[in-house]
């Protein structure tokens, strides 16, 4: 019997460039979590379209050794496997970077238990992270967290 736990989590643009460059880290691990069935990617048409925008960069291709065809392989498994959630509200955390907003948006409407990003500080308001409904994490702290709880 094939069993899957669905946590589902929000995924910052920077975690995908990061296992797009290196099949060693924690992004790449937790890619693989979401293409085993073990994690619910959230995403929505704003967070798509800006998965789509920085992966299709001539710089981030080339950092990552792909060609455009193969970011493409990566939205297209994007697409099919994330959980498509529609933003109905347009409630703003008032994140330093305008372009976090959408992410915490996503997270709060899909039900995230995390909200997965290399930059925990731009998910902060003054000094505090204030969100209720889930959790900030690194990718590393998300795989420690992972294994404890799934071996």
């Amino acid at each position: 019997m094939c069993y899957h736990v669905h946590v589902k989590v929000t995924v910052d643009t920077n975690i995908l460039y990061q296992a797009l460059c290196s099949r060693i880290g924690a992004s790449y691990a937790i890619l693989q979590l979401v293409r085993s069935g073990d994690l619910q990617l959230a995403i929505s048409v704003p967070v798509f379209e800006e998965y789509r925008d920085v992966l299709s960069r001539p710089y981030v291709l080339r950092a990552a050794g792909l060609v455009r065809a193969d970011a493409d392989a990566v939205l297209e498994f994007i697409a099919l496997a994330g959980m498509p959630t529609p933003i109905d509200f347009l409630w703003r955390p008032n994140l330093k970077d305008e372009s976090d907003n959408m992410f915490v948006e996503l997270a709060v409407a899909s039900g995230s238990d995390y909200l997965i990003t290399r930059n925990r500080r731009h998910y902060s308001i003054g000094n505090a992270l204030l969100f209720d409904s889930f959790e900030v994490v690194t990718p590393a702290a998300f795989l420690t967290e992972w294994r404890k709880q799934h071996g």
